[in-house]
């Protein structure tokens, strides 16, 4: 990553042991694409009213070369849960540029025609 990551964290109790586990997921993202100029991560509490436990929304910024991957997961109860689907998403689009900037598009084999009919046909 060529600039520092940025974390911010609002309404949620702030842990050193939460900090670490955003900084170690953020700079496992470098395995699937090597040119990350930066990474925001925003961990928040929406200010909703829910009956049943704590909403979170994690929001993850990414500028790459040319664009900026923006993933945003809501609604886990657990702060752990979301940043894992957050992180995992921030991934798969990673993995999806860099295909995408390399030029690996799949392509599909031409369609054969039926030989075994123009045998047949006597052709």
């Amino acid at each position: 990553m060529q600039l520092p990551l940025q974390i911010t964290i609002r309404d949620v109790d702030h842990s050193e042991a939460l900090e670490t586990h955003i900084r170690d997921k953020a700079k496992k993202l470098d395995e699937f694409f090597d040119h990350i100029m930066s990474c925001r991560v925003v961990v928040e509490v929406p200010h909703k009213h829910h009956h049943q436990g704590k909403q979170f929304n994690v929001r993850i910024d990414i500028g790459v070369p040319g664009s900026e991957i923006v993933v945003s997961r809501d609604h886990a109860e657990d702060v752990y849960v979301a940043l894992r689907d957050a992180f995992d998403a921030a991934k798969r689009r990673l993995e999806e540029y860099a295909r995408k900037i390399r030029g690996d598009i799949k392509t599909h084999k031409p369609k054969r025609t039926n030989e075994s009919n123009d045998v047949a046909d006597g052709q």
